[in-house]
Order: structure tokens, then sequence, then C-alpha cells
């Protein structure tokens, strides 16, 4: 038979073990936050350099010539058609008033003030 270690020998090296699991999770904690400073950093970046968001928008047609609706610049519906540029006030009232219809999410007719 080999030689027995002791029980204090025993609990050094549970120790020692516990040691090296503690020391290598706390080195993988440490990557997580490192990769959550940089990813939060990239999206700060990203958030100050996206140019604001348009009062108004345009939403054109498939054939990019006919005008099809009017929007609020924050206007969920224009932002999944994806085929919409911005617009001053001036030409989202004078779009309305050529009789482009408003969206009928975000009613830009009701915001602006033109009658239909």
């Amino acid at each position: 038979m080999g030689e027995e270690i002791s029980r204090l020998d025993a609990l050094r090296f549970a120790r020692r073990i516990v040691q090296q699991q503690i020391t290598r999770e706390l080195a993988l904690i440490d990557k997580w936050i490192a990769d959550e400073e940089r990813r939060e950093t990239e999206r700060r970046q990203g958030d100050e350099q996206r140019p604001p968001t348009p009062e108004w928008l345009i939403q054109y047609g498939l054939n990019r010539a006919n005008l099809d609706a009017v929007h609020v610049g924050d206007c969920w519906a224009a932002k999944k058609s994806g085929r919409c540029r911005p617009a001053t006030r001036d030409q989202a009232i004078d779009a309305l008033r050529r009789q482009v219809p408003p969206c009928a999410h975000c009613q830009p007719d009701s915001v602006l003030g033109v009658p239909e």
C-alpha cells in the first residue's frame, strides 16, 4: 500500500484545488465584464453617432417615384416599411395637401393640423 496522507495534508490539497478553480472562474468573470464594458462603449458611441430622428417622413412606393404616405418621424410603421425619407414640416404639409395619405397609425395630419 502507498503512504497515507494526513487529514491536514488533504485539507491543504483541497484548498489549493479550490483556489485554482476560483482563480480560473474570476478570470472568466473578468473577461465577461471587459466584454460587456466594450459592448456598452460601442452602443454609446453608436447612439452618439446616429443622426437624429427626423420630425417627418415621406414613404415612397416600390418604384421610388410614387408617394405612399406621410408619417411622423418616429412612426413604427414607417420604420417597418423601409421606404421612407426624411422630410421637412413644409414638405409633409405639402404632401398631405396633394392627397398623399397620412399614416393611419401616427396620424401626421392631426399633428400638423392639416384638414382632410
